[in-house]
């Protein structure tokens, strides 16, 4: 089958599918399983250091923070909701495994072409702004944990890397990438709902992502949300499917559309926070 029309409403009927049984099959990266197991057998490394590259990768934060929270390893029910104390928690020999079945999962799914390759690295370079963004404003501020928004800054593209991964299956929505972005644009949102509730992540970290209603409206930005919601509008590197559809995020679009938010306040903020989101984007990246 290599009929674009067919093969979306395939891959339609097959999401929905996942969302109405609630088993959504999300692989992810193999040298991310790799970075961890050398730098676990690595005595030089710290485990904020292994954090540091679990932080990078979405669903595996997701998955170490919901381990970390599992009965076994947290019976007194303390929420944790940073990866920092997660894999502290649940230790460098459960996140090696954790770390692998996950890279093993899209080892088996992971065909993607050069185009959409690029658009997965493209992807993964916006979430990783994003994220460094959302340490940053709350290390200004002091508002929230930056390891909090740093690892709820890395969800913003959750949905969107599920349908990367999946679309590998659906080779025909490769030649169109502006129609697969307008797929995306209308499934990321409830695969992104229904993976952060399958993860059984803290309400905290639920709350950051309220799709209807984005920003409060107060400056500064006093919430998880709001400062995730700002951290995408500061975002350098533009998400990929954004460009494909010429929606614009960028701060012009600040006194046209979002109240409460002036752009020299903004700007004041970004500088402010700068050498901080540098920091952590080298060290994310590095």
């Amino acid at each position: 089958m290599h009929d674009y029309e067919a093969q979306a409403q395939a891959f339609s009927e097959q999401i929905e599918a996942e969302l109405e049984d609630g088993r959504l099959n999300f692989p992810t990266a193999l040298d991310v399983s790799l970075r961890i197991k050398r730098m676990a057998d690595d005595p030089n490394s710290s485990l904020d250091d292994i954090a540091n590259v679990v932080k990078a990768e979405p669903v595996l934060s997701a998955k170490a923070v919901r381990m970390a929270n599992a009965v076994m390893l947290n019976p007194y029910g303390t929420q944790i909701a940073d990866v920092g104390t997660a894999v502290k928690r649940i230790g460098l020999a459960a996140l090696r495994c954790l770390a692998f079945a996950v890279s093993a999962e899209q080892l088996a799914q992971d065909h993607r072409s050069k185009h959409m390759r690029l658009i997965a690295s493209g992807l993964w370079m916006h979430s990783v702004d994003v994220a460094s963004w959302s340490y940053a404003f709350a290390h200004q501020l002091r508002t929230v944990a930056p390891d909090r928004a740093m690892f709820a800054g890395m969800m913003v593209d959750i949905g969107q890397f599920f349908l990367l991964a999946r679309a590998s299956s659906y080779p025909a929505l490769e030649e169109n990438l502006e129609r697969f972005a307008e797929f995306v644009e209308v499934w990321s949102e409830p695969v992104g709902r229904a993976i952060l509730e399958a993860f059984e992540l803290p309400e905290e970290v639920l709350d950051a992502f309220e799709y209807e209603n984005p920003y409060g409206g107060a400056w500064p930005p006093a919430t998880l949300g709001d400062i995730v919601f700002v951290a995408s509008l500061a975002a350098e590197s533009p998400n990929p499917f954004d460009s494909v559809l010429g929606v614009q995020r960028r701060p012009e679009m600040l006194e046209n559309c979002i109240a409460g938010i002036e752009a020299d306040k903004f700007e004041e903020l970004v500088n402010q926070a700068r050498e901080m989101r540098q920091a952590m984007l080298a060290t994310v990246c590095g």
